[in-house]
């Protein structure tokens, strides 16, 4: 039993289905024109519409299967999602001339949907049209200071309506308005992290059907957890790790010593100098990207040729690489990830990607189960990339090398003032700004290397995390104290949106 959420081309549709499975009912995305068998299929006991970036009278905006609104299912629409469900209904949706976008506060809301939610509560909003006119029996349910239609429901409430957004955390009561949703759908709710691996071990099973993994290693949780879910699986493996040059200070023999002992068939391939030849004079970060994508699959290939009977390439691959590659037929393009968009069109392998559908907490628990030691299963998310995207311009090789003591320092630090684990991301960026500084009434022209630290719940949003002053200073004190390439330190307070958490 499921709840499947069509999906519109929301950045956010993948944390409506991580909320959902938070709150215990199993969820799944499906394309916004999926067919009433495709989702009769997935046994549904409820329907979500996503939000989405278009508008209900955009031609070539995606449109729902018509009678997959006729079938007697629970539906909630979201944003644009509500719209759809408005429309359908014979209400009507207004262009608004402008666009609601940020915070606000329910004045009013009714009705079981909002039950155990605060008097007030803060949602989030992020649209340009908005509905001026109810279907037959159709009431409000929810209004704001700025739109007096926040919330709709149907005459019988089994077809609900949200302007703004649950899903996010900037709706900080989301999660029970979802929860009330589930609970008035008599949605079954049994789905946990054990539910989760059951799940996994018996699909790569099926799909693999005996034949020979080759999966790639990049020392992060996700790649991690899945080695040790194909060595759970009893799937005959070869998991790769290949040292690219591009890797974090002593990450090699980390990985090494973790995965060894629990049963992992682990190869390490040196290809550190294949790599950072391939990077020379590139300063694109979509360039080097592919570039090192492509560098990637040749190793895998070589490795392949040599074991004879691989058919699998097996990777790590999350949710929010697919989303930011545009996996979605109506997401916009953010920035595409080696992994992901930039894969050659001609793999010469089977791709498996297990986690495509999950979140990184899901993931962590899954490598909680499997039984990976918390050195790799709460470590900060690493890009495949490695530190090429986090130099800025080209990565040579000296470059790369003041970036890993940077990073490692920085790092260093975080576990030392006990804030690790109260950030989901840390990382240093080597920009090709120099400054001017002084060491010992010497002029001094130094590289600038930002700092940057991120908190969230599931690393579709994130802001950046308050450090102590004190902890900066001498986090920007140690580094331009030991490496004197770096004369100056910055501290970077972008979100997520506008920025994204890594800088290329």
């Amino acid at each position: 039993m499921s709840v499947v959420i069509l999906d519109f081309g929301s950045q956010y549709t993948q944390l409506i289905a991580r909320r959902i499975r938070e709150l215990g009912a199993f969820s799944i995305i499906l394309p916004s024109g999926a067919s009433p068998e495709t989702i009769r299929g997935h046994d549904a006991e409820a329907l979500v519409l996503s939000g989405g970036p278009g508008s209900v009278y955009d031609p070539s905006g995606p449109q729902p299967n018509a009678a997959v609104l006729d079938q007697g299912l629970p539906v909630l629409g979201i944003c644009y999602g509500m719209h759809l469900l408005v429309q359908h209904a014979g209400g009507h949706v207004a262009r608004i001339g402008r666009r609601e976008y940020g915070r606000a506060a329910l004045t009013a809301r009714e009705g079981s949907l909002f039950t155990g939610v605060g008097t007030c509560p803060q949602v989030w909003m992020s649209h340009s049209d908005a509905v001026d006119r109810l279907p037959d029996g159709w009431h409000v349910i929810a209004a704001t200071a700025e739109n007096p239609v926040a919330a709709v429901a149907s005459p019988d409430g089994r077809r609900l309506g949200l302007q703004f957004h649950p899903e996010v955390v900037h709706t900080p009561e989301g999660s029970a308005i979802l929860a009330n949703f589930l609970r008035g759908a008599d949605v079954r709710r049994d789905w946990s992290p054990e539910h989760n691996l059951e799940r996994l071990i018996e699909e790569v099973r099926e799909r693999t059907g005996g034949a020979h993994v080759l999966a790639a290693v990049s020392g992060g949780v996700d790649s991690s957890a899945l080695a040790l879910l194909l060595a759970r699986a009893d799937v005959p493996h070869t998991a790769v790790f290949v040292d690219h040059g591009l890797l974090r200070l002593d990450e090699r023999a980390e990985v090494e010593d973790a995965l060894r002992p629990l049963g992992v068939r682990l190869e390490v391939v040196d290809a550190s100098e294949q790599f950072l030849a391939a990077l020379v004079g590139i300063e694109d970060p979509e360039e080097k990207r592919k570039v090192i994508g492509h560098e990637f699959v040749a190793v895998f290939e070589e490795v392949a040729r040599r074991l004879g009977d691989v058919r699998f390439l097996a990777q790590g691959t999350l949710y929010p690489d697919v989303i930011e590659s545009a996996g979605s037929e109506h997401a916009a393009v953010i920035k595409s990830h080696h992994n992901v968009g930039g894969l050659p069109e001609r793999l010469g392998f089977e791709l498996l990607e297990p986690f495509r559908d999950l979140f990184k907490d899901e993931v962590r628990d899954v490598a909680r189960l499997l039984g990976l030691p918390d050195s790799l299963r709460l470590r900060h998310p690493f890009p495949g990339p490695g530190l090429a995207i986090r130099v800025l311009g080209e990565a040579t090789p000296e470059r790369v090398r003041i970036l890993r003591r940077a990073d490692a320092l920085f790092i260093d630090a975080l576990r030392e003032g006990g804030v690790y684990q109260d950030v989901w991301q840390a990382l240093a960026v080597l920009t090709p700004a120099r400054s001017v500084g002084v060491i010992g009434d010497v002029r001094h022209y130094g590289y600038v290397l930002a700092l940057r630290a991120v908190t969230s719940v599931d690393g579709m949003t994130a802001d950046w995390a308050r450090l102590p002053d004190a902890l900066l200073e001498g986090i920007a004190s140690s580094i331009t104290r030991r490496i004197p390439e770096i004369g100056r330190v910055v501290y970077d307070i972008t979100s997520k949106p506008p920025g994204t958490i890594e800088w290329e």
